[in-house]
């Protein structure tokens, strides 16, 4: 059985962050009034707000029950559902598809794809953002290293993000009927907010690097990791995440 960590309540609290950079992709999916648009990965509900305020119909969907729930308290009028970007059964149902900072939770590309493309309608938009190549590795080397140094099991299979290059996740764009319209590589320093930002990202992203972790030993690899990073991502009194993001944006075949 599949346990949701995700801690909705930190997430707007501590991580808002990725809802206001996902105003870019508002802008580049431009969507227009009576649009059918499905937001995957919807989290807490503010971006499929932001759509619904500019005439889209909306509907989120979002595989933490935890994140769907505080979107339903938060936007009640507006439509979320709890569902998995794989499993979607949608055929033809949608204008737009649109979705931040979630593809890179998905392992199995070619399955989301093959989803997101049947749920859309001839001639329909997908447009995307989320983790590429080298994205977070400054933070993620160091957790990996702590594991090493304390003897905790890490393994290449327990890494639960998929950070493509943008000529493989293109590659894999057109393999399912997409006429890639753009794509691009950002690099994107982004604060995390407070002194224990760092810790706070941790936590809330990095959890299935530590599982194999007492409590005791975590603690103490989380401070080792904060120690031995202040000095590579710590400026002017805040935490910068090493973030790199692919943005895309591709049509399906008439």
């Amino acid at each position: 059985m599949n346990t949701d960590r995700w801690n909705a309540s930190l997430y707007d609290e501590k991580h808002s962050f990725v809802s206001r950079y996902g105003g870019d992709i508002i802008d580049l999916l431009d969507p227009r009034q009576g649009e059918r648009i499905l937001d995957l990965g919807c989290g807490t509900g503010d971006l499929a707000y932001q759509l619904y305020k500019r005439g889209a119909n909306v509907i989120g969907v979002d595989k933490s029950e935890n994140m769907v729930m505080e979107a339903k308290k938060k936007y009640p009028e507006r439509s979320f559902f709890v569902g998995d970007v794989t499993e979607l059964s949608y055929h033809e149902e949608f204008d737009a598809v649109f979705s931040n900072a979630t593809l890179h939770w998905i392992k199995t590309p070619e399955k989301a794809l093959q989803r997101i493309a049947q749920s859309l309608k001839p001639g329909g938009r997908f447009v995307a953002e989320f983790g590429g190549k080298g994205n977070v590795q400054t933070i993620t080397n160091e957790i990996k290293h702590q594991c090493y140094l304390h003897h905790v099991t890490c393994t290449d299979e327990e890494f639960p993000w998929y950070y493509p290059s943008i000529g493989e996740y293109t590659t894999l764009m057109e393999a399912q009927g997409f006429h890639v319209t753009m794509a691009c590589h950002i690099d994107r320093p982004t604060p995390l907010e407070g002194e224990n930002g760092l810790r706070n990202w941790i936590e809330m992203f990095a959890g299935a690097l530590l599982q194999h972790a007492t409590t005791e030993v975590r603690e103490e690899m989380v401070s080792q990791a904060e120690q031995r990073l202040k000095t590579v991502l710590y400026h002017d009194g805040s935490w910068i995440a090493d973030y790199k993001r692919i943005r895309v944006r591709g049509i399906k075949a008439t």
